[in-house]
């Protein structure tokens, strides 16, 4: 076991002149190739990682932009459930309004129809009284006036009490 500890000069050469030629075969033929091949892959990660960052920050821009959408989306449905509203209340306000117009005009109407019916109405009875009031008179002249004198005493009273100037 003595010779593992102690080595001999011509392994010592012939290991090393294997190596050098097997380090210059490798770094000819082999090196070149790996080194190339963890160069693609390193540019292939970082290329995939700038992809994720991307892909991330577009996500991030999708889900600002949907966010805001769904924020005017709301904006737009309260405006529109506001002005929804307003119309509402001005129909509502131009109905009632409408219909208290109209109820007035109604209102009025039957005042004047009222009105005209009272003013007919005491048209008739004045006609009637007067109508009355002439056949009385007529019958209390008829009466008075059968005599001579009352009808002389009436006529001087009359031209009695009219001045003439």
């Amino acid at each position: 076991m003595d010779f593992l500890l102690t080595p001999d000069p011509g392994l010592v050469f012939w290991t090393t002149i294997s190596f050098g030629i097997l380090a210059f075969i490798l770094k000819k033929y082999a090196w070149g190739p790996i080194l190339h091949a963890l160069n693609v892959r390193n540019e292939t990660i970082e290329q995939s990682l700038q992809a994720a960052e991307r892909a991330k920050a577009e996500v991030e821009d999708l889900v600002k932009t949907r966010q805001q959408m769904m924020d005017d989306a709301r904006n737009k449905r309260d405006e529109l459930l506001k002005e929804t509203r307003e119309l509402k209340d001005k129909i509502l306000s131009e109905a009632r309004s409408g219909a208290n117009e109209e109820a007035d005009k109604i209102i009025d109407s039957a005042r004047k129809q009222i009105m005209a019916e009272k003013s007919a109405a005491i048209k008739d009875l004045k006609k009637q009284v007067a109508e009355l009031s002439v056949d009385i008179a007529g019958l209390l002249l008829h009466a008075e006036l059968k005599d001579d004198q009352k009808q002389k005493a009436i006529i001087d009273k009359y031209l009695d009490s009219v001045n003439f100037n």
